[in-house]
Order: C-alpha cells, then sequence, then structure tokens
C-alpha cells in the first residue's frame, strides 16, 4: 500500500481505466470510486489505430506497435499510482478492424487484464451514464464524437433510450470523404439523416461529448472572449454554434483564434467534427449546446457505485470532500448549511432546488481558503472554486458559489473579478451577497469550530425588528464587529435587522 499524504481522502483505493479509442488512448487513474470522481493521473497518446480502416479494413500497424508499447508504460503507471483495480475498455476501431481480435489478444497479454470491447449500444450507454452523472439533471440527447463512430442516446434524467452508432468518427469521416470536406459534408447529411432520435430532441439539449468538439468549444471561447476557461457545462446557443461550426467547416483553422492550443494530431479532425455537429444542430434543433468534460469513462465508472450513491448529488458530493480536505472543522460548515436554510426562510426568500443546492454547495466550500494570507483568501477561493472539476453545476451557478466565497473574504461590495459579476446574473450576484453577509456573521462568532451556530435563533420584534439572538451562555462572543455586520445584512436584504444576547438589551452599533 502506497502511504498517502493527508491531502488525500484515507477511505479510497485508487481504480484506474484505459480507454482504446480510434484516434486516442488515454489512462486515467482515480483516487477511487465515488460519485464526482477525482483523478489522481491523467495521460493520453494520440495512437490513430483507426486511421486508413476505412481503405485497409485493418488497425493502423504502425499504431498498434506503438500502442502496445503504450499499454506497458500504462500498466506500469497504474500499478505505480497504486490502482487495485486496471478496467480496460475498447472502442470502434478495434470491434470492427480485422485484426482487432489479434490485437486485443495482444493488449490483454501486455496488460494482464480483461479487454472489455464496447458493442456500439454498449458505448452509447455508458455515454450517456456519464452524461448522467455530469448533469443534475441530464435531459437531451448525448452525441460522443469520437475517432471512429459518433454515439447519439436520449437522455432524461436517470432514463437512457436506446442509442444508435453512426460512423461519423473524425478518422473515419476523413477516410470516408478522401480529404474532402465537400464529401464529408454530404456523407455526415446522409448519416444523421437516419438517426431518427434527435426529432425527440427538438427544443431540448444537445450534450457534445469528446476530445473534438471540446477542442470546438475551447476555440468558440477564444472566439466570443469567454471569462471562465471551464469546460464542462460550457452553454453555447445553436445560432452562434452554427455561425462558428461554418467557419471551421470551410478547413481554414491556422488563421482561428486559439488554434495554438490545440495539438497538431488533432487540428486536421476539427473540421470533420465542424461538419458533424451542424448536421445535427440542423437535424434535431436543440434549444442550446452544452459541453460535456465526462463521457464513456465516467459512465463506466459510475456503473460500478452502488445504487444508492449514484442517486447522490455530485456537486454537494464533491464539495463535502473538498470540506473535509480545506475546512478547519467539516461540521461547522455543515451545521452552516443548515442555518442559512434556515435564514433565508426567516429572510422570506424562496430558492429552486438549484438555488438551495449552490447555497448548501457554498456553505461546504465557505472555509477552503483559511490556510491563505488574510489578503489573498478571497481571490484564491474564488479562483479554487470557479476552476475546479466539478459536475452538476453551471456555469453562473459557478460564479454564485465563488463570488460568495470572495464577498465573504473581501467585504459584500468587492468590485474584484468583475467578470463573474456579469456571469453570475443579477439575482445570484444578489443571493451571493445574501449569504456571505450571513457567513461574516457567524464566522466572528463561532472562530470557525462547531457548537455555536446551532444556538443562534432569528426572532422576529413586535417592533418589526428581526433580532440575530445569542444565548446566555454565550454571551460572551457579543461585539461591535458582528453586530456591525448584522446591521450591514440587514441593509443588503432591506430589513431591519441587530445582533441581541437573549434576555439584554440591544447596544446601539455606531454606524
Amino acid at each position: 500500500m502506497i502511504a498517502a499524504s493527508q491531502g488525500r481522502l484515507q477511505d479510497r483505493r485508487p481504480v484506474s481505466i484505459i480507454d482504446i479509442g480510434s484516434n486516442s488512448i488515454r489512462l486515467v487513474v482515480y483516487e477511487g470510486l465515488a460519485r464526482s470522481p477525482t483523478m489522481l493521473f491523467n495521460e493520453k497518446m494520440l495512437a490513430g489505430l483507426g486511421r486508413g480502416i476505412v481503405s485497409t479494413g485493418k488497425l493502423d500497424p504502425e499504431a498498434v506497435t506503438r500502442a502496445m508499447e503504450e499499454f506497458r508504460r500504462f500498466r506500469s503507471l497504474s500499478e505505480q499510482a497504486g490502482a487495485v483495480h486496471m478496467h480496460v475498455l475498447a472502442t470502434a476501431a478495434a470491434r470492427e478492424a480485422e485484426n482487432g481480435p489479434d490485437f486485443i489478444r495482444r493488449a490483454e497479454d501486455v496488460l494482464g487484464t480483461e479487454v472489455h470491447v464496447l458493442s456500439g449500444r454498449q458505448e452509447a450507454y455508458y455515454s450517456a451514464l456519464g452524461v448522467i452523472s455530469g448533469f443534475e439533471p441530464a435531459n437531451g440527447i448525448a452525441g460522443d464524437l469520437g475517432g471512429g463512430s459518433l454515439e447519439l442516446v436520449d437522455v432524461a434524467g436517470t432514463t437512457i433510450g436506446d442509442g444508435i452508432t453512426l460512423p461519423l468518427g473524425g478518422l473515419r469521416l476523413q477516410d470516408m470523404a478522401g480529404n474532402s470536406l465537400e464529401v464529408a459534408t454530404k456523407i455526415a447529411r446522409i448519416e444523421v439523416a437516419r438517426a431518427k432520435l434527435l426529432k425527440a430532441g427538438q427544443g431540448r439539449t444537445f450534450y457534445a461529448v469528446g476530445g473534438t468538439w471540446r477542442n470546438l468549444a475551447r476555440l468558440h471561447m477564444e472566439k466570443t472572449g469567454y471569462p471562465l476557461g471551464v469546460m464542462h457545462h460550457y452553454e453555447i446557443d445553436p445560432a452562434s454554434a452554427m455561425s462558428f461550426l461554418k467557419q471551421v467547416a470551410k478547413g481554414n483553422i491556422e488563421r482561428i483564434k486559439g488554434i495554438e492550443g490545440v495539438s497538431k494530431a488533432r487540428r486536421a479532425l476539427l473540421p470533420y467534427g465542424a461538419i458533424v455537429q451542424k448536421e445535427i444542430i440542423t437535424a434535431m434543433k436543440p434549444s442550446r449546446i452544452i459541453v460535456s468534460a465526462v463521457g464513456v469513462r465516467e459512465g463506466y465508472l459510475h456503473s460500478l457505485l452502488p445504487a444508492a450513491e449514484q442517486t447522490a448529488d455530485p456537486l454537494l458530493s464533491a464539495c463535502e470532500e473538498l470540506a473535509r480536505l480545506r475546512s478547519r472543522s467539516f461540521t461547522h460548515v455543515r451545521e452552516l448549511v443548515e442555518w442559512t436554510s434556515e435564514s433565508f426562510r426567516t429572510f422570506g426568500i424562496e430558492e429552486t432546488v438549484n438555488e438551495a443546492r449552490y447555497r448548501k454547495a457554498a456553505c461546504l466550500l465557505a472555509d477552503i481558503g483559511w490556510r491563505a494570507h488574510p489578503e489573498y483568501r478571497g481571490t484564491q477561493s474564488l479562483n479554487i472554486i470557479a476552476h475546479a472539476a466539478f459536475l452538476g453545476v453551471d456555469h453562473p451557478g459557478r460564479a454564485y458559489l465563488a463570488l460568495t466565497n470572495l464577498f465573504r473574504h473581501e467585504g459584500l461590495f468587492s468590485g474584484l473579478a468583475p467578470a463573474f459579476h456579469e456571469l453570475a446574473t443579477p439575482r445570484y450576484l444578489e443571493r451571493a451577497r445574501i449569504l456571505a453577509g450571513a457567513m461574516r456573521v457567524v464566522y466572528l462568532l463561532s472562530a470557525a469550530m462547531p457548537g455555536v451556530i446551532p444556538q443562534l435563533r432569528w426572532r422576529k420584534r413586535d417592533d418589526g425588528v428581526l433580532a440575530l439572538v445569542i444565548p446566555k451562555n454565550l454571551s460572551g462572543l457579543y461585539g461591535e464587529r458582528p453586530a456591525a455586520r448584522v446591521t450591514q445584512l440587514g441593509k443588503v436584504l432591506g430589513l431591519r435587522m441587530v445582533l441581541a444576547v437573549e434576555g439584554q438589551p440591544d447596544v446601539i452599533v455606531a454606524k
């Protein structure tokens, strides 16, 4: 057993997945089986196994040789990382090539374990399960574009419809079209027309899965000057997407802003990915395109979880883990979750399901920056939260979580991170200030330690004043600073508020 540092969750045992795709081969070692899995190690190689498979019917021989060498290395890396299980998945190229069975046998000898060759239906299923694991809830059509195939499947909550596999992976489409983008467009149009399930997606979400589409989304971010460089849950309006995809589909990609951030091995496939997505949008007419950073690997991992864990909230699960690792007291932040729930009801603030989830998440994350220098706790916490590998949260929600922590440390009207103010929307911005204002009160009263928050009670007086009442046994915690912060919270809410001690007269706080 490899000794884990205190920065690791001690109850986890690493597990690895090797994903053998038509274009890339990837090793991911996860910290352990969890509702919101954390990558411990991640590496890939662009082998190009499926290059030329249309004309030869076989896996590229040079790519096979390179893959075997990489398998040896991936096995050693998996063992070095302490993985107790290694799962190996193979997709389109390996299942369709004439020499696929021989390749699989050799791979199993090198890796020392069974290789699961997924059928097209299984690949679509695990891709859909990955999308379900990453969105709360998922509702639309998931499209997973690989090097050899495109899987399309309907997802609605936890329900997965029948999927379809089309021969529209980037490498395959390039090969079938003889490197002609015009021919590729005709092929894609004919093949996408076979996907009758797309009609059921009209007005719903299209979830774009796969490396080619993620790279296209990153270029779209660059083009539009988007302020948050997080790929998961990046949302694109179909009209904006079509305009951009038409540009990429012409093939003049070297002039596109940000193209230097895409590896040269991937660039040639971008126009083909753009062509396929363009045809899907035309056929489906989705309300929005959302990029998913999770797919087959995460779906397969999700399938290994007990049923009870599969239904857990991915965002709250991840935030609880971060709170255990970084906060001064996990009990304290959980007390904060319950107390703010009661407080928002007292304030008359109604929350949607997502708003309640985001408030709970923000409370769990409220103390993750305490080890930083006081002058930088706010900005450091904002950056950690904004760019964390969270699932089950959209980008405005991320901004809500990040700004709450910023305001908690820097003040309720901090002008830092103006782009996040806009991303959060006015409603989330207001909620972030209210929640941060409540946090700024209780942290001064509790010293970030448990036991105090559950004893604080809101009491509405006959004169209309809302008092936060400290019990007599904790009267020593009363002071000018927390009293002033209660008054400030009241101003944000448009309420008259005071801090009081049970059975004692109010103290006038200087403005």
